[in-house]
């Protein structure tokens, strides 16, 4: 796997660039990849965000230019809370022209928008007649029960159902989204703008002791032992700047919820307080060294006059207090 890296700079956009960056860095060294497809999630995981219309446009361009297949895991599409909505690269790649249908797919499961990853139930939807065939023939080592196949066939035909079900998903998905957030951001906290999934990426780089991927894996051992709270650093999505976390927010109730963000209020006064004594700290040891620096002036100046007299009285200024010292009278 060859990550293609995205910058918080363009709040982690992908961008055609980046892509054309990680191909060429993949074909050079000693031992250049063979790149056979680019891999996708829209709606993102782990950023909550989806891809518009024209970077989807760029990725179908990108993959035919280069010949090589475009897989769109498109898991979490229904878990769209708000605008923008969802832009499927199936409908995208009807309106680029020269497109290689055979380099197109998606995958699908129920899993995470109809809450049933119990079922397992998955989908390959192509374009490619030799990928099917492949797809259909390795699915017999993980058949789907007739029972579970007659369950959802009723379900899903059940269009009203599914409609209200999803309606209501993605209220209680905004209404838990925006609640967490804002309660975060009252505390100094502040997370990418997200509009799907059932995550959202957080920002603790306030937080580390040094911007490093050390302090990162260092900071998530104390939010998960100590504050007891399960998030994923983001050097773990291969994110290349410390201090992302992603947080899931869709499976806990709003009691939840709110003591989750007590622990992190409570983590983040005290990260607070120890930044407060360390700069207290700081300051009076400052403080501390200048008046010896300046006590230490002093007696050095003294010591100096000192010698001086000894070895050039004539130099001494008549209101010196060096003349009057007891060392002084003693030589005299």
């Amino acid at each position: 796997m060859i990550p293609v890296h995205c910058k918080s700079s363009n709040n982690f956009q992908i961008t055609i660039e980046a892509m054309e960056a990680a191909y060429e860095k993949a074909q050079q060294g000693p031992n250049p990849s063979n790149i056979k497809g680019l891999i996708i999630t829209n709606p993102s995981n782990p950023l909550g965000t989806t891809l518009d219309r024209e970077t989807l446009k760029g990725l179908v361009r990108f993959v035919c230019e280069k010949n090589i297949h475009l897989v769109c895991d498109e898991i979490y599409s229904a878990t769209v809370f708000k605008p923008p909505h969802l832009v499927s690269v199936s409908e995208v790649m009807e309106e680029v022209g020269g497109c290689n249908r055979d380099l197109i797919h998606v995958v699908y499961s129920l899993s995470k928008d109809m809450g049933l990853p119990g079922l397992r139930v998955g989908i390959i939807y192509s374009y490619n007649d030799a990928v099917v065939s492949c797809a259909r023939k390795m699915s017999s080592f993980g058949l789907v029960s007739s029972q579970t196949q007659h369950l959802l066939a009723s379900m899903l035909s059940d269009e009203e159902f599914i409609g209200q079900f999803i309606r209501e998903s993605s209220k209680r998905l905004a209404k838990r989204h925006t609640l967490f957030t804002k309660g975060l951001a009252q505390m100094g906290i502040s997370c990418l703008d997200s509009n799907a999934g059932l995550f959202f990426w957080m920002d603790l780089r306030p937080l580390l002791k040094e911007q490093t991927f050390e302090a990162e894996m260092q900071l998530w051992r104390v939010i998960i032992n100590d504050v007891k709270l399960n998030v994923s650093p983001g050097s773990s999505f291969c994110c290349t700047e410390p201090g992302f976390f992603r947080v899931c927010f869709a499976d806990m109730d709003d009691h939840t919820v709110e003591v989750a963000l007590n622990r992190i209020r409570a983590f983040v006064l005290r990260e607070e307080q120890c930044v407060h004594n360390k700069n207290q700290a700081g300051t009076t040891l400052k403080k501390r060294r200048n008046w010896q620096n300046n006590v230490n002036l002093r007696l050095s100046f003294s010591s100096r006059g000192y010698d001086e007299s000894i070895q050039s009285p004539h130099k001494m200024s008549p209101h010196s207090p060096i003349p009057q010292s007891p060392l002084v009278q003693a030589k005299t």
